[in-house]
């Protein structure tokens, strides 16, 4: 388990915001939340940007007044209610669309890695439920089966395959990946990608496979991209990650011992860090933690203070 009860990044968002998944069917409830006066809409860019505010202090939503006035034809998918206020996806796959918000809005687009740590926690989470809702809606146009088009239903959370013989109904994908920090004797092992920025190390993470269970999946990675067995596997959190569609699947794990060998080449480096060698590396600068918003950031810091006492946000530039 973490050490405290904050939520992950993009996490936790249940716990204010009602997704009412039961009313998405229901067109004509729909309709009237799109048409409330405090309906408010995220635009969100074909590369999956969305609008800051001028000053930087949360989202640029918009309101019913400024949707209708400037994209009144643009798909609008339901995202849910905050203490009753309907919130609601505006996809925009035209440039031109997205190129009229930059003059007219005076804010800036970014993406959700820049943006996830500068929001707040709801507004942070509601930006990924968004991207990866509509990630999944550009990249689903056409049948899996019989290849006819496909149209959205549902409020945007299905796709329907038009051909009357096939009508097959297709839902969003989630990609389930799990991440882990494995622990032997007071040490955690760490491993580093080819392209990272220098000194930057992680646990390592891969997607789990058809047939497979989270636990042997950690299991399986660990084997193929070090070399290292694993015995006890523990859960310890999740965050969604749509970067575009994964579900990060936290776990902490004991190894056997510390051979490493590095097998799949997917890694350009693992090592065994104990706490006094991570906190050398970090004075050093060769050590750098992986994105203060990930999983593999909260799994690391956690470990750090679980071993030796130390909050790792306390020791890195603001």
């Amino acid at each position: 388990m973490a050490r405290d009860a904050t939520p992950n990044v993009f996490a936790g968002l249940s716990r204010v915001f009602d997704r009412a998944a039961e009313r998405r069917e229901d067109e004509a409830w729909v309709a009237a939340q799109i048409a409330a006066p405090a309906a408010l809409f995220l635009p969100v860019d074909a590369g999956g940007r969305t609008w800051l505010r001028a000053d930087g202090s949360g989202l640029r939503w918009l309101d019913n007044a400024e949707r209708l006035a400037w994209l009144p034809d643009r798909p609008v998918s339901l995202l849910g209610l905050l203490a009753g206020q309907p919130f609601f996806l505006l996809t925009l796959d035209e440039a031109r669309d997205a190129e009229r918000l930059d003059a007219t809005l005076g804010g800036r687009r970014a993406d959700l890695r820049e943006a996830g740590l500068t929001l707040s926690a709801a507004e942070a989470a509601l930006f990924a439920y968004a991207k990866g809702l509509a990630h999944w809606q550009r990249e689903t146009r056409h049948c899996s089966l019989c290849g006819a088009p496909l149209v959205l239903v549902a409020s945007g959370h299905r796709a329907r395959c038009t051909a009357a013989a096939c009508a097959r109904l297709h839902f969003p994908r989630t990609d389930a990946a799990i991440i882990v920090l494995v622990e032997h004797e007071g040490a955690c092992l760490l491993g580093r990608q080819p392209g990272w920025p220098p000194g930057r190390y992680s646990t390592l993470a891969g997607f789990v496979e058809p047939g497979e269970s989270l636990e042997d999946a950690v299991r399986r990675e660990v084997a193929e991209e070090a070399g290292v067995t694993v015995d006890d596997v523990q859960y310890h959190s999740s965050q969604p990650w749509p970067m575009p569609a994964s579900l990060m699947v936290g776990f902490k794990a004991t190894a056997v011992d510390r051979g490493i060998q590095l097998r799949d080449g997917e890694l350009e480096d693992a090592r065994w860090f104990t706490p006094q060698v991570l906190l050398e590396g970090l004075a050093a600068g060769s050590f750098v933690p992986p994105m203060r918003l990930s999983v593999a950031y909260r799994l690391i810091a956690d470990w750090l203070y679980a071993r030796a006492g130390i909050e790792l946000e306390r020791l890195l530039p603001r």
